[in-house]
């Protein structure tokens, strides 16, 4: 199959295969007298494994260790539990930072309600505020009491 069919059949696009092929998750594919490059069924599982890791989140180089892992029939499956239970720390502390974002935004929110009048941008205080250093690990908003 062409490149656009192969892209088609595993919802990802071209120029994405084509990175694939130069990081080399993606073997160098075969091509045609026109120069054209063809792709058989196993590319295609391939693909297919390599995108459901990135919609999993996995960084390229753990991709990378899957799909080393489903060549080597010496090596244990119980490899890519342990991968993944790596990827599941890091997204665990992902979730604690988003968290800590959404008070914060959400906090910052609710101080324009308070606090802001609506006038001119250069007169916010609340943007001001951020404009002075932070200490310590304070959030941004609410790190200290208005005049």
């Amino acid at each position: 199959m062409k490149i656009g069919e192969l892209a088609q059949r595993t919802r990802t696009n071209a120029p994405t295969i084509r990175y694939y092929e130069e990081i080399g998750l993606l073997p160098v594919p075969a091509r045609r007298a026109g120069g054209q490059r063809t792709y058989d069924e196993p590319d295609r599982r391939r693909l297919a494994f390599v995108r459901q890791c990135r919609e999993f989140g996995f960084p390229i180089e753990q991709v990378r260790s899957l799909v080393k892992l489903t060549e080597d029939s010496d090596r244990s499956c119980m490899e890519a539990r342990s991968i993944a239970q790596v990827h599941l720390g890091a997204v665990r502390e992902k979730v604690v930072e988003l968290k800590g974002l959404e008070r914060t935004l959400a906090d910052f929110i609710e101080r324009c309600d308070a606090i802001c009048y609506g006038g001119p941008g250069p007169d916010c205080v609340i943007l001001k505020d951020m404009a002075e250093p932070v200490s310590g690990d304070a959030p941004l908003t609410g790190r200290r009491k208005r005049r």
